[in-house]
């Protein structure tokens, strides 16, 4: 009954009957589509697991070689490649380990509580600032500060932030090198892993909505490749992707997650299988090269100011140093696989290279350069160490427009305790002398 009534109302289909079965001659072209979905039709079972269709691994871009040298078919990005342009994303790259040099020495000293490293990253942080407009939101992760110092944040606001004096933007009251700057577009970080991440997407459509920043500006968010295996990941690709908003998501791979690696943390094609999966461009790029990171992060901003929604850059590279100053990361992993990451694969060492082939750069001006950038981040270490702390008062400003009650009455009680104590006895006393206003403004 049911046969005869399909043939009677599909007039359309034509049936060959073979031993007692049906058969449609429809092509599978005409088949049509399944409700919801644009997903053709077809009549083979197949399983699939890798988004490039022949099972092979996502590729990676890449225009340098190890040795400095373009590879075959590469592009170098000779509009924005000049002389000047290169001696500026150079000197970047090496300021980045000479500030942290010393910054990790003088944690060590017990002089600031905390410090994360950027070894190895040089070129995946810096490209990425290179390629972005200087008004671009910028919600950041640990490793980033090099944007900050593309932008033109000094070594003396660096400092501060860190020493938590009275300079602090954060008025002392964020750990070190969680770094935050209105003036440039970075938004302040927060130890949280990934929260960044959908409140990036968020940003992002902010954008999209007024008038005089829509099709200008985009929101960048760096994560590391640990943080994308949080919800938030995921619940940011949906938004950016969805609503959708102009949010370029900057995932550093660099192979560890504090101490699990990226083997335990996905088994699928890395970070970079997920972007189709959201329906958003994707690109991995090689992130020891700082001219492919400049200009994979470059065409991923103009893509997400053309199309208003997500792209993700996966920027492979390689975590030289700890993942902090709290990490030993050799009960992980051996200390000869670091050396021998150090010295194969450079990012500062790669991009001497093409500048040196070019000549553009030379043993003398090396050796010139890191004198002076050291004898710069001294010389701001030095004074940041004599600057005294934020007045206390300032511990319980800023937050709330209207200060609560339970608020006043800790402001009110520690005013009392250094009425109480803070000219007779002597610990007191000497804390005291650490603030700029020595507690004054708080019995005001």
């Amino acid at each position: 009954m049911l046969r005869s009534l399909s043939v009677k109302y599909s007039p359309l289909l034509t049936r060959i009957r073979s031993r007692g079965r049906a058969f449609s001659t429809q092509p599978a072209s005409s088949l049509g589509c399944l409700p919801t979905t644009d997903s053709p039709v077809v009549s083979k079972l197949a399983f699939f697991n890798s988004v490039t269709g022949d099972d092979s691994k996502i590729p990676s871009y890449r225009v340098l070689d190890g040795f400095g040298i373009p590879i075959e078919g590469a592009e170098v990005p000779e509009a924005c490649i000049s002389e000047q342009f290169a001696r500026r994303l150079y000197e970047n790259m090496q300021l980045l380990p000479t500030l942290d040099n010393i910054l990790y020495n003088v944690q060590r000293q017990g002089k600031i509580s905390f410090y994360m490293t950027s070894y190895g990253e040089e070129a995946a942080v810096i490209g990425s600032a290179a390629a972005l407009a200087d008004d671009d939101e910028v919600l950041a992760q640990y490793r980033e500060v090099g944007v900050l110092l593309w932008r033109g944040f000094t070594l003396d606001h660096v400092m501060a932030q860190c020493f938590g004096n009275h300079e602090d933007g954060g008025k002392g009251r964020q750990m070190p090198v969680h770094f935050g700057s209105k003036q440039h577009h970075f938004h302040q970080i927060s130890s949280p892993l990934a929260t960044q991440i959908p409140q990036a997407a968020g940003v992002g459509y902010a954008l999209k909505r007024d008038p005089e920043r829509r099709s200008k500006n985009v929101a960048c968010v760096f994560f590391g490749e640990g943080a994308a295996s949080e919800g938030d990941f995921h619940a940011g690709m949906l938004l950016a992707s969805t609503l959708p908003s102009p949010t370029l998501f900057l995932a550093r791979n660099n192979g560890f997650a504090i101490s699990t690696p990226s083997s335990q943390q996905f088994y699928g094609d890395s970070l970079s299988a997920r972007g189709p999966g959201y329906g958003v461009d994707t690109v991995r790029v090689d992130g020891n090269d700082v001219l492919a990171v400049m200009s994979a992060v470059k065409e991923g901003r103009r893509r997400c100011l053309q199309g208003g929604r997500g792209v993700l850059v996966e920027i492979m590279t390689y975590r030289v140093g700890h993942h902090s100053t709290s990490d030993d990361s050799y009960a992980y992993r051996g200390r000869q696989e670091v050396e021998n990451r150090k010295k194969i694969d450079n990012p500062i060492t790669r991009f001497r290279l093409f500048m040196e082939s070019r000549g553009w750069w030379n043993e003398t001006e090396e050796e010139e350069l890191k004198s002076r950038l050291k004898q710069d981040v001294l010389a701001s270490f030095k004074r940041a160490e004599t600057l005294k702390k934020p007045d206390l008062a300032e511990l319980f400003s800023d937050v709330y427009a209207e200060e609560p009650w339970n608020i006043r009455e800790q402001r009110e009680e520690l005013a009392g305790l250094v009425e109480k104590y803070g000219q007779v006895w002597e610990p007191w006393r000497n804390e005291l002398k650490i603030f700029k206003d020595e507690g004054k403004k708080l019995l005001d």
